[in-house]
């Protein structure tokens, strides 16, 4: 019964609204161990606490928190607490066709990827994931760490290299964000639209512009928010009117970017400030 008081559990999941991922999954377990189990989607796995020690393919790997686990579809796995404390996880599912049948043998070789700029990478996703409103800042990450985790599969390290130029595939994109900063877009429409893959695309526009197609999107809405709200608009109202999820996704990116929430921004104005 001692064991049974120690043995915590919580989770967290969802389904966001960016295609790929099929679920996000957040989990703090002290003695609980999987059994024997697959998966019909690829699993990207960090580890915040602890360590997890598994199976797969009958070789045993762990954990440690600095790397990135990338576990194949429908190759069985198991999983065990590998310390005292037990172990605390963030987990996306992705959908099977996203790194392809390919990549499977080198999954099941190496899963544990030692890379801290993944791994950095990966924690930025899912930041990005439990804020409503970030579709495209999250699906942009997802692209580029697909990107990457295939370059480790296919040569087992390095990285992109250099990024390739290309103004007039940048400018493109920048005219479709231009057109639709109140609906906005998502990152595969856009790749449909100039014919570009999206990891490419996302390169292209950083390259020539310096700030990621989602940083590009919500300066265009801030900026539309601040006329709106030194015209006398309500908060609440200008959120909807610039394209942001709500009240709390305007004040979060308007006080990143301006220094100030959107109410003493608007309220500065009736005072004869600039």
């Amino acid at each position: 019964m001692g064991s049974e008081r120690n043995d915590r559990r919580s989770v967290s999941a969802w389904r966001p609204r960016v295609p790929g991922v099929v679920e996000v999954f957040h989990a703090h377990y002290t003695e609980y161990a999987y059994p024997m189990h697959v998966h019909d989607a690829w699993t990207l796995l960090i580890v915040d606490d602890g360590a997890v020690r598994y199976d797969l393919d009958r070789h045993e790997h762990g954990t440690p928190h600095d790397t990135v686990s990338l576990l194949p579809p429908h190759v069985p796995h198991n999983g065990s607490p590998a310390t005292p404390d037990g172990f605390r996880k963030r987990v996306l599912y992705l959908d099977a066709s996203r790194l392809g049948d390919d990549l499977i043998g080198p999954a099941v070789d190496g899963p544990d990827l030692r890379d801290p700029v993944l791994r950095r990478r990966v924690g930025q996703l899912h930041a990005a994931l439990a804020l409503p409103g970030e579709e495209l800042e999250a699906e942009s990450r997802l692209t580029l760490i697909g990107g990457r985790l295939h370059r480790h599969l296919r040569h087992r390290g390095g990285d992109a290299g250099a990024v390739r130029r290309d103004p007039v595939l940048a400018r493109r994109l920048r005219e479709l964000l231009d057109e639709r900063v109140v609906t906005g877009i998502g990152l595969e429409e856009a790749a449909g639209l100039v014919s570009a893959h999206p990891a490419h695309l996302v390169r292209a526009f950083s390259g020539a512009y310096g700030i990621a197609p989602h940083q590009y999107l919500m300066s265009r809405r801030v900026d539309r928010a601040r006329r709106l709200l030194l015209a006398g608009r309500p908060v609440a109202d200008v959120a909807g009117a610039t394209g942001f999820y709500d009240q709390a996704h305007l004040t979060r990116h308007f006080k990143r970017l301006v220094g100030v929430t959107p109410g003493r921004y608007r309220g500065s104005g009736r005072t004869g400030g600039r």
